[in-house]
C-alpha cells in the first residue's frame, strides 16, 4: 500500500488566508487545486474581474499538471513553437501566476492567482505556498 500526501482543508485554510492578508485590496481569484488539478477551493474576491476565475483555475490545474509554474510552459511554448492547446486539455494556459506544491518530493497541489500583473499573481501563489510551509504540509494520508 502507498502512502501519500493531500491537501487539507487546514492546508487550503493557511494558503487562503496568507494571500488575503498579504493582498487585502481585493481583485484576485485565487485557485487551489490537488495533485490531480481538480478543484479543491475557490475565492473571487470584490472587484474581480470574471475572467480571472476561470483563468486562476486554469493556472493551478496547468502548475500541477505540468509540475512547473505555469509561466514556465508559456515561456518554453515561445521558446520551442509549440502552441499550449497542443496538449490536448483546454485548461493549460501559459499566463504566469500557477505554482505547484512541492513537499518531500511529491507534487500534492496548486496554487493559481489570477487579476494583477503575472509577476504580482505569481509573487501571491509564492506567499501561499511559503505560508503553508512553514506552517508545515499536511501529514501523509491514506489516499
Amino acid at each position: 500500500m502507498k502512502t501519500v500526501k493531500s491537501l487539507e482543508l487546514k492546508d487550503i485554510q493557511i494558503i487562503n488566508k496568507a494571500i488575503l492578508e498579504k493582498h487585502p485590496d481585493g481583485g484576485v481569484a485565487i485557485a487551489i487545486v490537488d495533485s490531480h488539478g481538480e478543484l479543491l477551493s475557490f475565492l473571487r474576491t470584490d472587484g474581480c474581474p470574471l475572467a480571472a476565475g476561470q483563468i486562476a483555475r486554469n493556472k493551478a490545474f496547468t502548475a500541477v499538471r505540468d509540475r512547473q509554474p505555469s509561466g514556465s510552459l508559456g515561456e518554453n511554448s515561445r521558446k520551442y513553437g509549440f502552441a499550449v492547446t497542443d496538449l490536448g486539455d483546454p485548461r493549460f494556459t501559459g499566463l504566469g501566476g500557477g505554482l505547484p506544491i512541492e513537499t518531500d518530493g511529491a507534487y500534492i497541489g496548486a496554487v493559481g492567482v489570477s487579476g494583477l500583473s503575472q509577476e504580482e499573481d505569481a509573487a501571491l501563489s509564492a506567499y501561499g505556498i511559503n505560508s503553508l510551509l512553514k506552517a508545515g504540509a499536511s501529514q501523509p494520508s491514506e489516499d
